[in-house]
């Protein structure tokens, strides 16, 4: 039985073996068996990282919970190569970036298909919590596997957040598990998770939390450049209260043969906070979100040489945005946006040998916006994507390509349309093992992709253009890896080398018109970026029944905006200065100790300097920080419950810092997590 999990295991990972009489490496986009020799490996993230084309990061639900955070946007900031725009609390918008490129270029799917924002092209991390999180999968260019929807090739990144699935003990069939976690700022986050055997082939989780935080954290303003001009204060228009419920039905026919069913529901309600301004803290501005969608996926093997899958999604969301201060004519500013989008996808994969295959997908989505805005377009996108891959394995090699084709077409019930898209989006990867007895590869990608005006862009009052072109990235990286397993006092170790560059044509900009008051998006902007991302992680066992983990990621990045180079143009005073809000190095570290009576855990993120707008000068500068978490936790096994207690101090030392300017991070905090599993 331990032989064929591990088999299962690594055909699951693409991981490249040699077999009595041919290589089976194909299988890796489905969960076919195949006979192989017994690998022991200690930890399979590690080595899938080290054997990928493209660079690939992936963090565990054991690894999350080591690193003292609570929503995917606080683990997400230890990938590296990450930016991440944070406004400060729990209840502040969240958005990634992925190597400078922006982040309406980083699609987000949810077990599998993407989450969508047509209005402003961008996903808010805040809204997804960790407590059913069974992996966080960051890629860059694209992922190994090819047998996937064609909406998960059109991005220049994606990150991928797969949540639980049920695995019942011997004798059982349900689990139930409950955490409550509280602490600083008025924080109370109780969940509830459950998952439940129905039948034969038949299974079920559920899970719901809710989470409220008046987020009245205390934090010092300066004023002005000297540091002894400054007062303490707290953040005001903070609170916060989410509520999130899933509900996921699983049929597990045959290994053969698989069907999911997700219906989610998220709610909040929070307040916005302003910058923070001299001798100006007041707040009142408030928002609420609602979303409900309805997904399902089918998958099937039919034989040996062909497997289908299918995919569809209903999705609807609301935001109400009030200003009860707003200083027009009617007292207060109100709006309702509305989105809803159907989707479906098919996809096929065809097995031509043992080392050779290829797959089709191809996706249909309807996405439409309503707003209660005067004279609002209410646009509709018709969305059609089709994608061939084909990928290539054998002993020494991987090599995968594909080519993307895109169609696209908008109508709307006020004034013009943008019209239609048409383009073809090709990649390309590859990875080489230069010596036969060492994990030591050589990989490289190219990608050439763009992403879509959003609906915020084209129509959006004075500010919108519907003759924006679609903004184009071309993404090369070459890098090198390495991982290898020992006995003794080293158990493993692995460590990744990537350099890259990227360049952005036709960046979608806003620049005034007639004066500061107007706005218009065009197509102005060039960035050219170049950097090094470099990751590493070693296991130690220094005594029977310790382990302990290091590993670190850092990243150095140039990302400059060359726009123009005619010194007598407006866009010369930014000509190769770093692009806002990017660091030139960032990273971050983490060191977990397990013992047989408590797991200790260190977390560090650092950041250098960034500017808040294009030009890189003295007043525009944000200072770099380093913000360190520790935390001890430990389970307690009582017969058929198991109890576990966690306690973390963030922000160790009380840092005061930025990451966006104006909106302060928090200081020190305290958190306790209590949970209970039966």
């Amino acid at each position: 039985m331990k032989r064929i999990v591990k088999i299962i295991w690594l055909a699951g990972l693409g991981i490249s073996s040699v077999t009595g009489s041919s290589f089976a490496q194909t299988v890796l986009d489905t969960a076919r068996v195949y006979t192989i020799p017994e690998v022991t490996v200690t930890d399979r993230y590690q080595i899938r990282e080290v054997r990928a084309t493209a660079p690939v990061q992936i963090l565990s639900a054991e690894e999350l919970k080591a690193l003292n955070v609570m929503q995917v946007s606080d683990a997400v900031k230890h990938f590296s190569g990450v930016t991440v725009k944070d406004y400060g609390g729990i209840g502040g918008l969240k958005t990634v970036s992925v190597r400078s490129l922006g982040a309406q270029h980083t699609a987000v799917s949810y077990d599998g298909i993407a989450v969508t924002d047509c209005q402003t092209g961008q996903i808010d991390l805040g809204r997804f919590s960790l407590e059913n999180v069974d992996k966080l999968v960051l890629n860059n260019g694209q992922g190994e596997q090819i047998f996937q929807p064609a909406r998960l090739f059109a991005s220049a990144g994606t990150l991928s957040i797969q949540t639980l699935t049920p695995h019942f003990e011997d004798g059982k069939n349900s689990l139930l598990k409950g955490t409550l976690k509280t602490g600083s700022w008025g924080l109370v986050n109780p969940s509830l998770y459950w998952e439940q055997q129905l039948a034969d082939k038949w299974s079920l989780t559920a899970q719901g939390e809710w989470m409220s935080s008046d987020g009245r954290y205390p934090y010092t303003l300066y004023y002005g450049d000297k540091d002894d001009q400054h007062s303490r204060e707290k953040r005001k228009n903070t609170e916060v209260q989410n509520l999130r419920t899933e509900v996921n039905v699983f049929g597990n026919f045959s290994d053969k043969e698989q069907l999911r069913l997700k219906a989610y529901y998220y709610q909040s309600s929070r307040g916005l906070p302003n910058a923070t301004t001299y001798y100006y803290d007041y707040a009142s501005q408030h928002l609420w979100d609602k979303n409900v969608f309805v997904q399902g996926h089918y998958k099937k093997e039919l034989n040996h040489r062909w497997a289908v899958q299918a995919s569809a999604k209903w999705n609807w969301s609301y935001q109400r945005y009030l200003d009860p201060d707003y200083k027009g004519s009617t007292g207060q500013s109100e709006n309702n946006y509305y989105q809803q989008e159907y989707y479906v996808s098919a996809s096929a994969l065809y097995r031509a040998f043992d080392n050779l295959s290829f797959s089709l997908s191809t996706d249909g989505s309807i996405n439409r916006m309503n707003a209660d805005l005067h004279n609002f377009a209410k646009p509709v996108r018709y969305s059609w994507l089709t994608a061939l891959a084909g990928k290539y394995v054998n002993e020494w090699m991987t090599v995968s390509a594909s080519v993307l084709a895109t169609v696209i077409n908008e109508d709307v019930s006020v004034g013009s349309s943008a019209g239609g898209h048409r383009k073809w989006s090709p990649y390309f990867s590859a990875s080489f093992k230069p010596f036969p007895r060492e994990e030591f590869r050589i990989r490289f990608f190219y990608k050439d992709i763009f992403r879509l005006p959003s609906f915020n862009d084209l129509y959006y009052g004075q500010t919108g253009n519907i003759r924006l072109k679609p903004e184009q990235a071309q993404q090369y990286n070459i890098g090198l890896t390495y991982g290898k397993q020992f006995e003794g006092l080293v158990s493993s170790l692995s460590a990744t080398v990537d350099a890259y560059a990227n360049r952005v044509t036709d960046k979608i900009v806003a620049t005034p018109t007639k004066n500061l008051f107007i706005w218009s998006m065009v197509n102005l902007g060039k960035v050219d970026i170049k950097g090094i991302d470099v990751t590493a992680n070693i296991c130690l066992t220094p005594f029977e029944g310790y382990l302990l983990t290091l590993s670190g990621n850092y990243t150095y990045q140039r990302a400059l905006d060359v726009t123009s180079s005619n010194p007598d143009s407006p866009e010369s005073m930014t000509y190769k200065h770093q692009i806002a809000y990017t660091p030139r190095v960032s990273g971050s570290g983490q060191a977990v100790l397990e013992t047989p009576y408590v797991n200790l855990s260190y977390a560090m993120l650092f950041s250098g300097k960034r500017y808040v707008l294009g030009q890189n000068i003295t007043k525009n500068r944000l200072d770099g920080y380093t913000d360190h978490s520790v935390s001890a936790y430990r389970d307690f096994r009582f017969r058929k419950m198991t109890t576990s207690l966690r306690i973390e101090v963030l922000n160790l030392l009380n840092k005061n810092y930025e990451i966006v300017k104006n909106f302060p991070m928090p200081g020190r905090s305290f958190r306790l997590t209590v949970g209970i599993k039966y």
